[in-house]
């Protein structure tokens, strides 16, 4: 069974203004399927104040309307129309006006040609490319209709590990065919593309971006997409990074590169998004190098290319400080990539919540700095689209925040919940404080205080703060992050350190150089503290992580007992498959708990406080621990007691 969208009921309207185009036909047809109000007239019109795909909707004597410029905004007016509706608010004296801060509001696909998906957690892809063109699921216009909802416009079908046959013709097809599906609900295609397909489908030597050969190349490769797909957005480019070929592999450098591609886009209107996730074997600390890689090509980009830059300067960490890029090119355009998929966060076995941490990364960013916010998918072939029930909120959150990066966390899960489950309020309120918490609790059971990457090998799922791989390189092993030893623990980044702390502005600079000043969050980021260290609290550093371990503990179990607490007002299917991922939640907690806790006390030497829970496993026992590293699957539960 297909899932439905954000809203649960649907009931008759009376007639509305019908369009006669597929986009004014689809608002009409979601008015006709999920209004239960007065009429409503739909109006294209101008309004200087209003985007293409902005509306209003004002509503008075028994009647609604709806305008906007653009006929992509009728359609978003109307979805917002029935948000309200099913959140119970009140829809007889409307006056809104919404306009969407960003234009480009994009889900990367981490999607491969073979149907699995990289860091997956919710089933097979969702795009069957064996039966495309001729085959058309119709998952694909639920799914487009789902992000059309919340205001998502565009989609990067493939994995930023692409594979040059995804710009074979036979291929292009396909794209095709699926963004013939989207079109209709304002959603374009992307692709992500292989810097080397001049060479590995083009046949040429070489993939120089100065080449004259490569340039013709790509120009009527870019011909070639467009006659196919006259709306097709552009090109999304992982290069020289984690092996990726790029145009540093000919000594050219990233602008050269993301050039060669802009220029044969624009004619066409098409952008370039470049990733600035750039890492490579060196003895440079891995949190300086997008920075120091990108920041001096500031002002060499040209205009249809945009910087696509994790929110941390690592890797989708459970906590980290922004990018110091973000800010440091005000010549380039810059866009944030946030991951809704939960690499690092439980995967879908774990009710984490991520609003919070994308406006935690706001409160330092300011959102109109950005000309775009992409967010890694975390949609699968699973029937309710996301794995973990709870995994549809972050989804349904980053659309929002990419529309509107103001609106608050708690604004967002309480929209979010009313259209999902009740309007109860006995419902509501205490769920979206848990959703609330969820976080910060898993920052707590994981890695507190601004430790980082302490993860078993290769699948992220997790603890391994003791992995040792002959022959990996120093920064794919959690020592390089946490360094602890008999002194104390974490990486110094300060200007004694690696002086990564020197890449933030100079306020910020000082306040992370400094023991003392440093937030405790990012405290074990930026500083090598000892084990007796006087922490804001009053106590030792020792004792205030064995505190923040405990206490992610404690958390989840409450959100447990809040759970069972509620069977009643929840559909005893959804119920007991929240209340089964919990149950391995809490596992996963003491797991990790007693994982860091029982290791870092080798070094340590010190006792743990009296009042924490005694560990339940042994250190010899959880160095045993083996899960498989396959397809990233999400581990089941008898699979985890299993190896546990």
């Amino acid at each position: 069974m297909i899932a439905s969208v954000w809203w649960n009921k649907l009931a008759a309207t009376e007639d509305v203004m019908p369009g006669h185009t597929p986009v004014l036909t689809l608002a009409y047809k979601e008015l006709q399927e999920g209004w239960d109000g007065p009429p409503v007239t739909l109006a294209l019109k101008k309004d200087r104040q209003l985007k293409e795909d902005g509306f209003t909707i004002h509503s008075e004597q028994g009647r609604v309307a709806i305008g906007s410029p653009g006929e992509t905004g009728l359609l978003y007016g109307v979805y917002h129309l029935l948000r309200l509706q099913s959140a119970g608010a009140d829809t007889d004296s409307l006056q809104v006006k919404e306009n969407p801060l960003y234009d480009l509001r994009i889900l990367n696909h981490w999607d491969n040609p073979d149907g699995t998906v990289e860091r997956g957690y919710a089933g097979r892809s969702l795009w069957n490319w064996e039966e495309l063109p001729s085959v058309l699921s119709e998952r694909y216009s639920e799914y487009a209709r789902i992000n059309a909802s919340i205001g998502i416009n565009g989609t990067v079908l493939n994995n930023v590990n692409a594979s040059s046959a995804t710009l074979a013709i036979e291929h292009l097809e396909k794209v095709k065919a699926l963004a013939g599906v989207f079109r209709p609900y304002g959603i374009r295609v992307y692709l992500s593309v292989n810097f080397a397909s001049p060479i590995q489908l083009g046949g040429l030597s070489t993939a120089d971006p100065l080449d004259k050969e490569v340039v013709n190349w790509w120009r009527q490769k870019v011909k070639e997409i467009y006659r196919l797909i006259p709306d097709f957005g552009g090109f999304l480019v992982k290069a020289n990074s984690e092996g990726q070929p790029g145009p540093c592999d000919f000594g050219r450098t990233h602008a050269d590169g993301a050039n060669m591609l802009a220029d044969a886009l624009e004619p066409y209107k098409g952008i370039v998004m470049w990733r600035a996730f750039v890492y490579n074997p060196t003895d440079t600390d891995r949190a300086k190098q997008a920075y120091q890689e990108f920041q001096p090509l500031d002002g060499q980009f040209r205009d249809n290319v945009i910087v696509q830059i994790k929110n941390g300067p690592v890797d989708f960490q459970p906590r980290e400080p922004y990018s110091p890029l973000f800010g440091a090119m005000p010549h380039t355009g810059q866009m944030v990539e946030f991951q809704i998929t939960q690499e690092y966060l439980g995967f879908s076995n774990h009710l984490v919540y991520l609003a919070p941490m994308w406006k935690e990364f706001f409160s330092f960013v300011p959102p109109a700095s950005l000309k775009a916010m992409a967010g890694v998918a975390n949609t699968g072939t699973d029937a309710n689209w996301c794995g973990h029930p709870f995994a549809r909120a972050n989804w349904y959150a980053f659309g929002r925040l990419a529309w509107n990066p103001s609106l608050s966390s708690e604004e967002i899960a309480g929209e979010w919940l009313k259209q999902t489950f009740t309007q109860d309020t006995t419902f509501v309120l205490p769920i979206r404080e848990m959703m609330m918490e969820s976080h910060e609790a898993a920052v707590n059971y994981m890695m507190p205080l601004g430790l980082h990457h302490l993860f078993a090998w290769g699948h992220h799922y997790g603890p391994e703060p003791w992995c040792e791989i002959p022959g990996a390189r120093a920064d794919w092993l959690p020592s390089y992050y946490h360094k602890a030893d008999k002194t104390g623990i974490g990486f110094d980044r300060s200007r004694a350190g690696s002086a990564a702390v020197a890449q933030y502005p100079a306020g910020l600079a000082r306040q992370y150089d400094d023991i003392q000043s440093c937030p405790d969050a990012y405290l074990l980021w930026f500083h090598h503290v000892p084990w007796g260290h006087t922490m804001k609290s009053g106590r030792t550093l020792w004792d205030e992580l064995c505190y923040a371990y405990d206490r992610g503990v404690r958390q989840v179990r409450a959100f447990q007992q809040l759970w069972d607490s509620m069977e009643k007002q929840v559909d005893p299917q959804l119920f007991k498959d929240v209340q089964a991922r919990l149950s391995i939640q809490v596992r996963d907690a003491v797991w990790w708990k007693d994982a860091c806790l029982l290791y870092f006390q080798e070094f340590a030497g010190r006792p743990v406080p009296y009042d924490i829970e005694r560990p339940i496993h042994s250190l010899e026992a959880l160095k045993k621990v083996r899960l498989p590293i396959g397809n990233y699957e999400c581990p089941s539960e008898e699979l985890l007691n299993k190896n546990r």
